[in-house]
């Protein structure tokens, strides 16, 4: 197959590979298929949701050019933007939790953008990153509030871009989608996205321990129990972009089923991903059995394989964290 050319760099966003995932087909007993956004050029699936915010406050006329673009976030997000603004010629100023790890940090600093570091606090406390940024990007001449977690542009990204590439790449045939939620623009857009395209589509929501979606999804309360160190996933409120979400099912995936994944995708597969691609993959896995046992035939699930591993070097694929953490080291890494 030949890759297309494309003129503009910003062209390389999207139209990521999908790929069918053996050992998780497997133990589901359908298929398994991961849409592989780490092949983005900010090598995570945040690279969609930024290009569209970007072209949507262009398009609204609130970002001019020279501009300053703030964002509070977990670093994907604020690498995706900071490479979209150095395409188009506009600076960034990126507001992220000092939690997150040290490669997210260097990545930005060598992208050229402002890094802030707060420390982590809950969303009611002001000093959260999302709120910090927001009063940066006011006291910010010429800036504007990317605002990921409440600005729709982000699920539009997935409306228009990952679910029909999906539906493309499946031939049409896709019986379910999973996979966790951050902002909520993923899992709201491709799941309105696939739904347009097929109201039969099973979309569920695969939450993270700590997380409160899958008791909201589930009993119609925001409560949150366990904790994770999964980065970029969880979330504790209905964001603008969770609005709406046609939501079906849902699952919840502790990091330890998680990193089963993690550890079984690279030393089987060869694909070295981050924790929240685990966490992504183990709910698919519950999602495709869950079809199977309901009598659905040749079934396939979808999910999102969110970001490189290479970004958690410091701390998902170092011993000494994980052990730290209370999580099993992976056997290779024992052995250093």
């Amino acid at each position: 197959m030949t890759v297309p050319a494309v003129s503009s760099t910003l062209d390389l966003i999207g139209n990521t590979p999908l790929v069918l995932l053996k050992g998780p087909s497997e133990a589901a007993g359908c298929e398994i298929w991961g849409k592989c956004e780490f092949a983005n050029p900010g090598a995570s699936v945040k690279d969609r949701a930024a290009l569209w915010i970007v072209r949507d406050a262009e398009a609204r006329g609130t970002l001019q050019p020279g501009g300053t673009i703030v964002e509070g976030t977990a670093g994907n997000t604020g690498i995706g933007l900071a490479l979209v603004a150095n395409a188009l010629g506009y600076k960034t100023i990126i507001v992220m939790p000092e939690t997150q790890s040290r490669e997210k940090m260097d990545t930005l600093r060598a992208l050229g953008a402002e890094l802030v570091l707060v420390p982590a606090a809950p969303f009611s406390n002001p000093g959260h990153f999302v709120h910090t940024s927001r009063r940066l990007a006011e006291e910010t001449p010429g800036a504007i509030w990317a605002n990921q977690f409440d600005n729709t542009a982000n699920r539009k990204a997935h409306i228009e871009s990952t679910a029909p590439e999906l539906w493309a790449q499946l031939d049409g045939r896709i019986d379910g989608f999973t996979c966790a939620a951050g902002t909520g623009g993923t899992i709201a857009g491709v799941g309105m996205g696939l739904k347009a395209l097929d109201p039969a589509v099973t979309i569920a929501l695969t939450d993270p321990f700590g997380a409160a979606l899958y008791n909201y999804y589930a009993h119609g309360e925001l409560k949150a129990e366990g904790s994770s160190v999964a980065e970029g996933i969880g979330q504790g409120r209905i964001t603008a972009n969770l609005e709406g979400a046609p939501i079906d099912t849902q699952f919840r995936i502790s990091d330890e089923d998680g990193l089963v994944w993690v550890a079984r995708l690279l030393s089987e597969e060869g694909l070295c991903l981050g924790l929240s691609s685990g966490i992504n993959v183990a709910g698919a896995v519950a999602l495709g059995r869950q079809l199977v046992a309901a009598g659905k035939p040749d079934v396939r699930v979808a999910t999102i394989l969110c970001d490189t591993g290479f970004r958690y070097l410091s701390s998902l694929y170092n011993a000494e964290w994980l052990a730290a953490k209370g999580l099993p080291v992976f056997p290779w890494l024992a052995k250093a």
